[in-house]
């Protein structure tokens, strides 16, 4: 279930934190406290292969999720892009799929700030590891909303 908010996210447990892209999937988790967050293998879109969804959807398994946040990109003045649009249609698919509540974060500059924070790297390293890293933050940003939030 897609929830507008974090008002109803799980308060414990694990959550999957996912920075959406046609061809490379950033992943990260958090332990069960949320004091952690670790980032996971990029998910690459294959043809003929296992969907993202699908691939999404074994992260979920494997790990123990209890919640999936997915960043959205928006432009700064609050309006959507065409990639919002796909990030969403995934979120419904990913939802339909794995019936985990999910909840959308403001992506703005998360690529940019993992970027910053990988420091000197090969652009090989920036492709392989920037999507995960990006996730990393964008779960790390929701975990902080989550904790500001009264129970």
């Amino acid at each position: 279930m897609i929830l507008p908010d974090f008002n109803d996210f799980p308060r414990t447990g694990r959550i999957l934190g996912i920075d959406w892209g046609a061809s490379r999937t950033g992943v990260a988790v958090s332990d069960e406290s949320r004091k952690f967050v670790f980032v996971r293998p990029v998910i690459v879109a294959k043809s003929g292969g296992i969907s993202i969804v699908g691939q999404v959807a074994d992260i979920v398994d494997k790990e123990k999720v209890v919640g999936i946040v997915i960043g959205l990109p928006i432009f700064s003045d609050g309006t959507e892009s065409e990639t919002t649009k796909y990030v969403k249609s995934f979120a419904k698919e990913l939802s339909d799929y794995t019936n985990l509540p999910i909840a959308f974060i403001d992506e703005t500059l998360t690529s940019l700030s993992a970027q910053e924070e990988m420091g000197r790297v090969k652009i090989s390293d920036i492709k392989g590891k920037l999507d995960s890293e990006s996730a990393r933050i964008i779960l790390e940003n929701a975990i902080a909303v989550i904790n500001r939030l009264k129970t």
